[in-house]
C-alpha cells in the first residue's frame, strides 16, 4: 500500500519512512500492526504520536529507534538506512544516535543517579574523566546535580524521570524517543518533565518524538500525528 508521506514541519528531514509494514506472528495468524505508512519528520521538530491502545505507536517508535525491524519498507534516519544495518552496526548506531525516555524510568536501583546516567557512555571510547564531565553536565541540565549520589529509591517519581532524561541526552543523540514519559507522574511532575522536553527542543535543537495518550502532553508538541489501525494522519488534537 502506497500512502502519501505525512510531512512534519519544514526543514531538513531527519526521519524518512516509506511504505513501512510491521507484521507479528500470533500462533498461525499474522497480525499487521503497521500498514504501509509513510512519514517525514524534520530536524529539530517535536512530534506527538497519539492513537488508541494497540494502534502501533510504540511499535513505530521502536522501529525508528532501531529496537525492532520492519517487515518491509524503508526507514532512514539522518540519511542512513537503519533497516539495512547488521545487528552489530544497529547496536552501535542506536548507542550513538538515539536517546530513549520510558514511562517507568528503567533506572537500576543499586546505582546512584550519576551511575545510571553514565551507563550509555560505557559503550563509547571516552575515558572516566570525560564520562563524568558529561554526566555532570547532563544532571545539571535537568536540575539534579545536587542529587548525583542518590539512588532511585531516594528520589521522587519526577526526579527519577529527570535522571532518565539525563541518561537519554548524555550521549548528545540525534533523536529523543519518548514513550509515555509523563504516564506514571502526577500533573505537576508531568508538567515539569514536559517543560524540560520543550527546553531541550527549543534551546538545544533536539528532535523529539513522543508517544502519548494525554492530550495535555500532546499540546506541547509542534505537531500531533494520529495512528490508528496501522495508518497515520496529521491533526491538531
Amino acid at each position: 500500500m502506497n500512502a502519501m508521506p505525512v510531512e512534519v514541519a519544514a526543514g531538513t528531514s531527519i526521519v524518512r519512512i516509506r511504505d513501512l509494514v510491521k507484521d507479528y506472528r500470533r500462533g498461525a495468524e499474522t497480525v499487521r500492526v503497521l500498514d504501509g505508512l509513510s512519514l517525514d519528520i524534520q530536524q529539530g521538530d517535536f512530534v506527538a504520536l497519539m492513537g488508541p491502545s494497540g494502534s502501533g505507536k510504540s511499535t513505530l517508535l521502536n522501529l525508528i529507534g532501531g529496537l525492532d525491524r520492519p517487515t518491509s519498507g524503508t526507514l532512514e534516519v539522518d540519511g542512513l538506512r537503519v533497516d539495512e544495518l547488521s545487528e552489530g552496526s544497529l547496536g552501535r548506531w542506536r548507542a550513538d544516535h538515539v536517546g530513549f525516555i520510558f514511562q517507568m524510568y528503567n533506572l537500576l536501583p543499586v546505582l546512584t543517579a550519576e551511575r545510571n546516567v553514565e551507563l550509555p557512555l560505557l559503550l563509547t571510547n571516552l575515558d572516566r574523566e570525560q564520562r563524568m564531565r558529561r554526566v555532570a553536565a547532563a544532571l545539571k541540565l535537568v536540575g539534579l546535580e545536587h542529587r548525583a549520589r542518590h539512588r532511585p529509591r531516594e528520589l521522587s517519581g519526577g526526579q527519577e524521570q529527570r535522571v532518565g532524561i539525563a541518561r537519554a541526552i548524555v550521549t548528545d543523540p540525534t533523536l529523543l524517543l519518548c514513550d509515555e514519559p509523563t504516564g506514571d507522574l502526577d500533573r505537576k511532575s508531568g508538567d515539569e518533565i514536559l517543560n524540560l522536553l520543550e527546553a531541550l527542543n527549543a534551546e538545544y535543537g533536539k528532535t523529539i518524538i513522543m508517544v502519548t495518550h494525554d492530550p495535555h502532553a500532546a499540546e506541547r508538541a509542534h505537531r500531533v500525528i494520529h495512528l490508528d489501525k496501522g495508518m497515520l494522519s496529521e491533526g491538531s488534537g
